[in-house]
């Protein structure tokens, strides 16, 4: 697979972050005025539209504690506060809950619905329920296979088979021979893409390790007996950035010289990458996928505009490495990468 080379290494992402600037009405010579403007709105409260006050409902497959969810959800919350939008989050990792809390939205009447599809079976009825209520629908981050039969009107993320793909061309650009895949939750077909991914481009072996990822002391011990049993393992590859720092302590404590890498980024993960025990990581750009989420409801309400003719809006991959990370600190450390 041919790949970009050009600072951070973009892999087949297809970027919509200029909505938000064209819609501020910034240009060559008037982006700082715009964006001064832009947060003189924000800090006052305002909205920078006339648009009625709609309210859009969030639902994700979020955990507890999973750090990438803020990450959207602050995305998210920021252009709702540019559009008038009253914002509405909740969240379930088991999928007939998230389902109940997408009917709990659907009774509410919201003017707009953003829903994650990790698990899909589990969440077809209740979606397909909310298209023939007329409310529009946008699937993001999971699901973009589903997303058009479902009746979503687009689907914002990666394709986790791509981002898999790209991981395992990394790990053989790195001479790596043999690999641990760490799927942190069970049933979410996101996961599987990206192992499977990983697999057909990796000339290595690649193993599958599953883990419960509600409880970190279990992960570091998993981790590390498999470190402990099996020394020709050299790469670990985590599937969430949480999972990045508990894999390197399972490293540390099994006395192993394996390369941790991991598919999301927060600011742990940039000090990870910067100081080496880390050696890259896997960014979808999550601030990105809610920010368009909700903005790309508010242009279909606004103006019955879709974005991606058909096809999924793509956030990523990009492989970020050590000589990327200091680039993107200050955006980890204000919680927007």
């Amino acid at each position: 697979m041919a790949r970009a080379r050009t600072g951070v290494r973009v892999l087949g992402a297809v970027l919509a972050a200029v909505l938000g600037a064209s819609l501020m009405g910034c240009s060559s010579t008037g982006g700082k005025r715009a964006e001064d403007a832009r947060k003189a709105q924000a800090a006052a409260g305002k909205a920078a539209v006339s648009t009625p006050r709609w309210t859009f409902a969030m639902v994700t497959h979020s955990g507890d504690g999973d750090t990438f969810w803020d990450i959207v959800q602050k995305g998210a919350r920021e252009a709702a506060a540019k559009d008038n939008i009253n914002f509405l989050y909740s969240k379930s990792d088991e999928g007939q809950q998230q389902a109940q809390l997408v009917q709990a939205a659907i009774d509410k009447k919201v003017d707009g619905l953003i829903v994650t599809l990790a698990k899909p079976d589990a969440m077809k009825a209740v979606v397909t329920k909310a298209v023939a209520a007329g409310i529009p629908v946008i699937t993001v981050n999971s699901g973009s296979e589903q997303s058009t039969a479902y009746g979503a009107i687009t689907h914002i993320g990666q394709d986790e088979t791509i981002a898999g793909e790209a991981v395992g061309e990394e790990l053989n650009e790195r001479g790596r021979k043999k690999a641990l895949c760490v799927l942190h939750e069970q049933g979410n077909v996101g996961h599987e893409q990206r192992c499977a991914g990983v697999k057909s481009t990796f000339d290595g072996t690649l193993q599958n390790l599953y883990v419960d990822g509600t409880n970190m002391p279990d992960v570091q011990a998993s981790i590390e007996a498999k470190l402990q049993a099996d020394r020709s393992v050299d790469a670990v590859v985590t599937l969430g950035a949480p999972f990045a720092d508990t894999a390197v302590k399972a490293k540390k404590t099994a006395g192993s010289k394996a390369e941790i890498d991991t598919f999301d980024l927060n600011a742990k993960v940039v000090t990870g990458l910067q100081d080496g025990s880390l050696g890259f990581a896997v960014d979808q750009q999550p601030y990105l996928q809610g920010y368009e989420a909700v903005d790309l409801l508010w242009l279909y309400r606004y103006n019955a505009d879709v974005l991606g003719g058909g096809k999924p809006v793509l956030t990523g991959p990009q492989i970020i490495t050590k000589a990327d990370a200091a680039k993107l600190e200050d955006y980890t450390r204000r919680g927007t990468r």
